[in-house]
């Protein structure tokens, strides 16, 4: 399976921005998937996960701020990330079973 990410960039304290990740193969749809972050000189850490029935797991400090899901007809999930800080600066990964998406960078400018 590749992943290939796409929707980070530059935003303001208070915005918007939504990451996108498709995934290419087969079995998407059977699979859990998952968006970790790594900031400056932190480890990587767990964002968001949605598993196969839809269930969600969320950071303590994104809930209420972000919303992950995932559409099986495009292999693709997402996170839809407001009221974004400059703490959630960091470089954001899409993960499903053995792989990871290239990392994809969000800055956050207070």
């Amino acid at each position: 399976v590749l992943l290939a990410a796409s929707g980070g960039g530059l935003v303001q304290a208070g915005g918007s921005l939504r990451l996108s990740c498709a995934a290419s193969g087969r079995g998407f749809s059977a699979v859990g998937v998952a968006w970790y972050r790594q900031a400056p000189g932190k480890q990587r850490e767990l964002v968001a996960s949605i598993a196969v029935g839809g269930t969600t797991n969320y950071a303590d400090s994104v809930k209420g701020r972000f919303t992950i899901s995932r559409d099986n007809a495009k292999s693709t999930m997402y996170l839809q990330m407001n009221s974004l800080k400059p703490e959630d600066t960091a470089v954001y990964y899409c993960r499903v079973p053995n792989a990871w998406g290239q990392g994809i960078l969000v800055t956050v400018s207070s």
